[in-house]
């Protein structure tokens, strides 16, 4: 018995241990709690990781950024964090399933799976542009290093020179680079040849984003290389993800490592990462700063996309979901960090050589990953080798969070349908949507699909999201009840939520929220990108985009009122917010206090008094048949002639 309890609470074996059944055998469990973290860290960390976070930190005033995000980092982010791995865990549901908690509030779910199927079709077209970038990388020569190919314009300029071959020797290439220098100074206006090439030969892109112009079919073959990786990687859902994370969340690690290592060792890196880091205590003062640090944690973290609730679904029920949330969102933080090294040290040479502020060549999001960071890796020797490094790590983190996307659909889908084929034939409904989602991102494909990248970007997973896990907070703290959800927490893990967790669920992170949705609104301003300006029938198709994962919460509350038993709307909607009967742990064993079905519980009771009334009547019985069996003795002994039952003093009377 001890040895069962004590296998409930660890979540799995360690590697070299024999692999353990799972808890719940119709559902699946990760092989071990590693395998877990491991899919969790590598969904946190992401592309925003490497191209926002530094963006953000020197724009904010560098080193003091650093005060306000560890802030909302404890207030906002460990707590929402765990609430949601602590809400799927307990049900063992995906994030349509687990709304159990208060029907009326399904369409919060239903949201949760049109966000994350919007960030589903553009993510997946950014890695596939990685994979581009990495397989052009196998050359000799990067493509985008000289001004003398057939896409370079005028206004092109090398910061290697403008020969037609790299110069393997030092002097040479000192020549080359001073001559580039030279060249940089005399232009009024200078293009790089990384941006050329991103523009005019990998985007070929469009003139307005109306005009989508023809496939590039090179970006399409990458997409469909990128969507079948994915569904390979989740052929077996969470049994099969779990293996490939050992790496996928690992590697870049070992790859920033080794960039940072080269990049600390470059003349200028310490200009560049002094930049990155130098506090500006006056900035912290400004309500900018943040709501910035507010909103990348939050965006970060990967709150309200419903992949948190659907990886702590596959968790065995004992799991320790509060230390795994706090290990999570602290590695997910530190990796923010230690990529702001990485890439400041890069741009702070590029900018030594070139004799410019860093604050010239820095830059964000793709302009980052595919222009300004390739551009600096060309200075460095054996260029091809950082180039592939650098976009192999971008192609595993961008991995890392689309696995996580992609299950968080299928896991929905089957959980709502819930037959026993459609479990037993999960296979097939992950490879209609991977199918889906590539037909989906073909139009990202086209020479104006870098607009329509951006638009889902700034819209899709917006101010949307941060209404979703507004009213999640207040359904689960208000509606369902605090004292009711923190008792399930104390089942689940044997111990009540801190005081400081449950301060934050109630209070301080919804207020959080609130400021990050006001800020978001206050700040907001029409997308742009370099010096196009998007036109008013795309931005409406923006905001519709984001208003349709919002939109689901309300129309859904409307049709469960309307669906409910009752005489009256209050009645209605009482019913509406109570408890589904099936809301609680999934499998019988943990339906334990006021989970635990009523018919069961009355057998429990019913059966000391039914043995006792049986136990009387046995023993009646006997009684009886004792009498009957006295009666039948007395009744020969007197057989010889008398039917006197009385005992007679003397017999030969």
């Amino acid at each position: 018995m001890e040895e069962k309890q004590f296998a409930g609470i660890l979540n799995g074996a360690v590697p070299g241990e024999p692999v353990k059944k799972d808890e719940n055998s119709r559902r699946g469990n990760w092989g071990n709690q590693i395998e877990f973290v491991l899919t969790s860290v590598g969904y946190a960390v992401g592309l925003g990781n490497v191209w926002r976070f530094p963006y953000l930190c020197y724009r904010n005033g560098g080193g003091a950024f650093m005060l306000p995000y560890f802030i909302m980092l404890v207030f906002c982010g460990i707590p929402l964090f765990f609430l949601e791995l602590s809400f799927g865990q307990f049900a063992s549901l995906g994030c349509l399933g687990v709304w159990k908690i208060s029907p009326m509030f399904k369409g919060v779910g239903y949201g949760m799976m049109v966000v994350s199927t919007y960030i589903g079709i553009y993510y997946n077209v950014v890695i596939c542009i990685a994979f581009y970038y990495f397989f052009q990388s196998m050359t000799n020569l990067l493509p985008w290093t000289y001004c003398n190919n057939p896409w370079n314009t005028p206004d092109c300029s090398g910061v290697v020179g403008t020969g037609h071959q790299l110069n393997g020797s030092l002097a040479n290439a000192t020549t080359s680079l001073v001559a580039g220098v030279t060249e940089v100074v005399n232009r009024t206006k200078r293009t790089s040849p990384s941006e050329e090439y991103w523009k005019h030969y990998v985007l070929n892109i469009s003139d307005d984003i109306g005009n989508f112009g023809e496939v590039r079919l090179p970006i399409l073959g990458c997409l469909a290389i990128s969507w079948f990786v994915v569904f390979l990687c989740l052929i077996r859902g969470v049994k099969s993800s779990g293996k490939v994370v050992y790496f996928t969340a690992t590697f870049p690690y070992v790859v920033l490592t080794i960039l940072f290592i080269r990049g600390i060792t470059l003349d200028g890196a310490i200009n560049g990462i002094k930049y990155y880091l130098t506090p500006q205590w006056q900035k912290v003062l400004d309500a900018k700063v943040w709501g910035d640090a507010a909103s990348q944690i939050f965006y970060s973290l990967g709150c309200a996309w419903g992949g948190l609730i659907t990886m702590a679904s596959y968790n065995k029920f004992h799991n320790n979901c509060f230390r795994d949330s706090i290990i999570i969102s602290i590695t997910n933080c530190a990796t923010s960090v230690y990529a702001g090294f990485v890439i400041f040290s890069i741009l702070g040479f590029m900018a030594h050589h070139l004799n410019v502020p860093v604050s010239e060549v820095a830059d964000h999001g793709p302009g980052l990953a595919f222009v300004a960071y390739p551009e600096a890796l060309t200075l460095l020797p054996i260029s091809p080798l950082w180039s592939l490094l650098f976009f192999f790590m971008l192609i595993l983190l961008g991995l890392g969070t689309q696995f996580c996307l992609l299950e968080t659909l299928v896991t929905a889908i089957v959980d709502e349908i819930g037959t026993d084929w459609i479990i037993r034939n999960k296979t097939v409904v992950t490879l209609s949507v991977a199918i889906a989602g590539f037909l989906l991102g073909v139009p990202l494909t086209t020479r104006a699909g870098i607009y329509w990248l951006l638009l889902m970007d700034n819209y899709a997973a917006s101010f949307s999201l941060v209404i979703i896990s507004c009213i999640m907070c207040i359904c689960i703290m208000y509606i369902y009840g605090h004292r009711n959800y923190f008792k399930d927490v104390e089942m689940m893990l044997g111990f009540p939520p801190p005081l400081f967790f449950k301060v934050c669920w109630r209070f301080i992170s919804p207020v959080i929220i609130s400021f990050i949705l006001i800020f978001t609104v206050i700040q907001y301003k029409p997308i742009t990108y370099n010096d196009y300006v998007y036109p008013g029938w795309s931005l409406a198709i923006g905001f519709a985009m984001a208003l349709s994962s919002v939109v689901c919460i309300p129309v859904y509350a409307l049709y469960k009122i309307s669906r409910s038993p009752g005489a009256t709307f209050r009645e209605r909607l009482k019913n509406a917010c109570r408890s589904h009967p099936k809301w609680g742990p999934a499998l019988q064993e943990h339906r334990t206090g006021r989970y635990a079905p009523m018919a069961s519980e009355d057998t429990v009771e019913a059966r000391p008094l039914k043995e006792k009334e049986e136990l009387k009547e046995e023993q009646k019985e006997e009684e009886k048949e004792k009498e009957r069996k006295d009666e039948i003795s007395l009744t020969i002994q007197g057989s010889n002639g008398s039917t006197n039952t009385h005992s007679n003093p003397n017999p030969s009377a």
